[in-house]
């Protein structure tokens, strides 16, 4: 018998493949991949690797090594698994067999890959402006990857969900980039991208963060579908007479006698400080605010006009991802990847 955990992190399977379908439909000719780095985003890939793969999906992108070897019995046939990041030293002798594609991203790894696996396929990026990771256009036009059968050759866009000079400028390099590295496909698109339109899609586009419910530009409003559910059990509701201050450091106090009710939830399961004062919990259509400080384990919710809940209740968290970003100033992608280990983990079609 488990231990009863008292948070739940329920994830809709079938959004995310809606959410797919509908990126894959506004990549146009382009083949749609989707990014299932950090653990899909924390909604766990071991699950949503096949419900993409049921949906279409067939071109999977994770960081690391470590993160692909418990895709890899997951994805057979005509998929394929890259990684992000590279081949290092340390992969070496563990790459040489592995049946992952690198994302070769400096003229050590590009030297590398040649050394241990010459005549397997590979992908390549170029740094058009974002100064992360990728080779310089110079180095890549200037004979290093001659030899190597590259896939596709990847560059990332630094600012797509804003309107900015930037983007046409990395455009311009990449085509440049492009029209001189043979490849059998090319990519620069994530979800952002996809929305800018079909001169940013080329072969293959790579979302991530609007396969899990974020809107990455106003185009994807109304159209990408929030995918999970979080839930939180009553410890104890309690009743605080006015005057009185609720959580550390006092920031809050009651403005008459009041209840409350106290949440198995707090910043180790990525609910943020910042919704101290300013987040919301849901009961029967009703939105109940935090008050005072969310703290590492716990968070405390106003309940004076609602019936419930009481204690070993179930709560809904308020955290739709574009809504919870402005009210928290942190990215949706933060909000999504910070979200603990601590819950028990279900889909929509096997209710916890």
């Amino acid at each position: 018998m488990q231990p009863h955990k008292p948070l739940r992190l329920t994830i809709d399977l079938s959004a995310i493949q809606a959410n797919w379908r509908w990126l894959d439909k506004m990549s146009g000719t382009a083949a749609c991949g989707a990014a299932v780095k950090a653990n899909a985003y924390g909604l766990g890939a071991e699950r949503v690797v096949p419900a993409l793969l049921e949906a279409g999906c067939r071109d999977f992108f994770v960081t690391t090594y470590a993160e692909a070897q418990p895709l890899l019995p997951l994805i057979g046939g005509d998929a394929s698994l890259c990684i992000l990041h590279g081949v290092s030293r340390e992969d070496a002798a563990y790459a040489a067999d592995f049946p992952a594609r690198p994302v070769l991203n400096s003229p050590e790894q590009v030297r590398r890959w040649k050394e241990i696996a010459p005549d397997r396929p590979c992908d390549v990026m170029v740094d058009t402006g974002m100064n992360r990771l990728g080779l310089t256009p110079e180095e890549a036009v200037s004979g290093l990857l001659d030899g190597l059968r590259i896939e596709t050759l990847h560059s990332h866009l630094a600012s797509a969900d804003e309107d900015v000079p930037q983007n046409e400028r990395q455009l311009t390099v990449f085509r440049a980039a492009a029209n001189k590295v043979n490849a059998r496909r090319y990519s620069l698109a994530n979800s952002a991208g996809i929305c800018l339109g079909p001169d940013y899609h080329f072969n293959l586009t790579r979302p991530g963060l609007a396969l899990y419910g974020g809107i990455p530009r106003r185009e994807a409003e109304g159209y990408v579908r929030s995918v999970f559910t979080v839930e939180a059990q009553v410890v104890q509701r309690r009743k605080v007479k006015a005057g009185d201050t609720i959580g550390y450091n006092a920031t809050f106090t009651a403005p008459h006698d009041m209840e409350v009710a106290i949440l198995n939830l707090g910043y180790a399961d990525g609910y943020s400080r910042r919704f101290s004062n300013n987040g919301h919990a849901r009961i029967m259509g009703e939105l109940l605010p935090v008050a005072g400080t969310v703290s590492m384990d716990l968070t405390t919710i106003l309940v004076d006009r609602a019936t419930d809940p009481y204690e070993n209740n179930w709560v809904e968290i308020d955290l739709n991802l574009l809504r919870a970003s402005m009210q928290s100033g942190l990215s949706q992608y933060e909000l999504l990847t910070t979200l603990g280990k601590r819950y028990t983990q279900c889909t929509q079609q096997d209710r916890c």
